[in-house]
């Protein structure tokens, strides 16, 4: 399997087809991500069980059907025992993603995924025009126009815009840690700069709180949107350019700190892939989660630990996939466990979601029953707040009880005793 995005063999239709009966035949044989999601599911109960184990009668649109129902999760990554430098190679999310690729390089980007994908364009625009775009994405007629135009989900709970975003609001405030001891440049994501820019505040008061000067250089989304519709360019595009803003941080040995985990993981993940050489090495390399930061700090014992403030107390704590697939541990449970008087209790489902994939009518019902089973885990720990590090899965988990999990960096600044920053 080729992951070179330069090779015309990547986008070859023919290629793409014989690897995913390559994988398909080797998955039958292993199984063991049966019932982890529904594209394993659908492929061994609906492709091969159905044809009695004879991979050559399934057919292009059941391997449509496969590629179109993978969220890219990336769990199977890591259930898998044959990925590289395994002689089978197999990286299933990669070959979804470049399916996905293949597909939009012969029949075009859809409507719906170049609207979902430009997720910059939509924040500026969203952010401009708040409160009137809030009330827009909550007006049934409106919303009746959008899934039939772009077949977003008319029930679907949209992410809030604000007219300030982090990145304006991080540009007048400038950077005021107390005592700065050493300095961090901070990758805040799209969602945190248009939907919760309380989020990257609370980042920011919690690093400078332990001594960081905080920089926050120019920088678009991390391209992850654009790879979930096939749009290679589109995100090749935006990891050159973050690359490129990043790469002197990382030269000067700062880490770079992500809050959001699909961004953390794209910039880890796949930016040597998207942008080959050293630059964008070196980038992944300095990539830290925040609470990944915050342990490390933890780790060494420089991370305050004096918390005049509020204890979360009794936590229920989601982990997203991202941060799953990272294989860090879990840093945000031990970060926060660090203060007197607080328990965590840590549920690592799935809230399929992946940013793009849960707001598409098609997929909307199969993303609730996840989210639903994630939310009642939450709710059966009895907590007294429930928090997630991903924004979108608290969006998720709010859809399917009523209820949105607060960022746990919000717990941390509160335990600390720092007022919010307006």
């Amino acid at each position: 399997m080729t992951f070179d995005f330069d090779d015309p063999k990547y986008y070859d239709a023919k290629a793409v087809e014989k690897e995913l009966e390559r994988v398909t035949e080797l998955c039958d044989g292993c199984r063991r991500c049966y019932r982890l999601c529904t594209p394993f599911d659908f492929m061994l109960d609906d492709c091969v069980d159905k044809n009695d184990g004879d991979i050559s009668k399934i057919t292009s649109a059941d391997y449509r059907k496969i590629v179109d129902l993978c969220w890219q999760c990336k769990l199977c990554f890591n259930h898998c025992p044959y990925t590289p430098p395994h002689k089978w190679n197999i990286d299933f999310p990669r070959l979804m993603l470049r399916a996905k690729a293949a597909r939009a390089k012969h029949e075009g980007i859809t409507l719906q995924d170049r609207a979902l994908g430009d997720v910059d364009l939509v924040g500026t625009i969203g952010s401009a025009t708040a409160p009137l775009s809030n009330w827009a994405n909550s007006f049934p007629p409106h919303r009746a126009v959008m899934e039939k135009v772009l077949g977003i989900e008319k029930s679907r709970r949209l992410p809030t815009f604000h007219r300030r975003t982090f990145a304006s609001w991080m540009s007048a405030r400038g950077t005021n840690p107390a005592h700065p001891r050493t300095s961090v440049t901070l990758f805040y994501s799209c969602s945190v700069n248009y939907n919760e820019p309380q989020v990257g505040r609370d980042v920011v008061s919690v690093l400078e709180r332990n001594g960081c000067a905080v920089k926050c250089p120019e920088q678009v989304c991390c391209g992850m949107p654009f790879l979930d519709g096939g749009d290679i360019e589109g995100a090749r595009k935006n990891a050159r350019k973050n690359v490129e803003s990043l790469k002197a941080a990382a030269a000067r040995g700062e880490k770079i700190v992500v809050p959001q985990p699909t961004c953390s993981y794209v910039l880890k993940n796949e930016y040597p892939l998207l942008v080959p050489g050293d630059d964008a090495k070196r980038v992944a390399a300095a990539t830290m989660d925040v609470f990944e930061y915050l342990a490390s700090r933890k780790a060494e014992g420089t991370l305050d630990t004096d918390f005049p403030g509020k204890a979360p107390g009794r936590v229920s704590y989601q982990m997203p996939c991202h941060l799953r697939a990272q294989n860090m541990g879990f840093k945000t449970r031990d970060v926060l466990q660090t203060v007197p008087g607080t328990t965590v209790s840590v549920v690592e489902k799935c809230t399929a979601m992946d940013g793009t994939w849960g707001m598409k009518k098609e997929y909307f019902p199969i993303s609730m029953q996840f989210a639903k089973k994630a939310a009642d885990a939450m709710a059966a720990a009895a907590p007294e707040v429930s928090c997630t590090d991903c924004s979108l899965s608290a969006l998720q988990i709010e859809e399917a009880s009523g209820k949105k999990p607060v960022h746990p960096i919000a717990l941390l600044r509160e335990a600390y005793g720092i007022p919010e920053e307006h």
